[in-house]
């Protein structure tokens, strides 16, 4: 953090129940030179990645559906999310975290992936920067029935879908999760499945 016109003058702990909750009081330079306060909450829930695994003979492509709180709270009717395989980097790398979550999330063991890009996902209030990745996956990589972690109360259902009916369910809103609606328009401008 080496910009001269952010002091941040305040950093208090909201909560730390599940992530870390904080209230950041600093102060800005506008660009006439005075200086303003502001009050903002920023919510640390570490970094992520996430995969679109596809298949390019078959045209498929593996995503999940599981329930999000969140999004029950805010009119999603059932909670239930299709989604791109994710998780949360522990202590490990990206690539490492990625590949750990596909065998656990999917049941499908992948020892290539690709980098495409990284994004911040809602900087105004969330600190979390997701790694995005692309791998080809086979029949013969299937290690097990995926579904997740008991520990961590996963409840993954794992699909194999047609290509061209994932880029249908973004288009009719079946599908409403940004990193997942931004692989499958990756892999769609990229012709990775032709």
């Amino acid at each position: 953090m080496t910009n001269p016109k952010i002091k941040i003058t305040k950093n208090e702990i909201l909560s730390d129940n599940w992530y870390t909750l904080r209230k950041i009081t600093y102060e800005y330079q506008k660009k006439e030179g005075d200086w303003e306060t502001h009050y903002r909450e920023a919510y640390d829930r570490g970094n992520g990645a996430t995969i679109l695994l596809y298949n390019k003979p078959n045209q498929t492509v593996i995503l999940t559906r599981q329930l999000r709180i969140p999004t029950y709270l805010n009119g999603n009717e059932t909670g239930m999310m299709i989604e791109a395989c994710a998780g949360l980097l522990d202590t490990d790398n990206a690539e490492d975290c990625i590949k750990r979550e596909t065998e656990e999330e999917t049941g499908y063991q992948i020892n290539e992936v690709c980098k495409i890009f990284e994004v911040y996902m809602s900087p105004g209030s969330v600190t979390e920067i997701i790694h995005f990745f692309v791998g080809e996956y086979s029949k013969e990589m299937k290690v097990n029935e995926g579904g997740g972690l008991d520990e961590e109360q996963e409840n993954i259902e794992v699909l194999e879908m047609p290509f061209e009916k994932a880029m249908q369910m973004v288009a009719n809103g079946e599908i409403k999760d940004a990193k997942t609606i931004m692989l499958l328009q990756y892999a769609k401008i990229n012709t990775l499945l032709t």
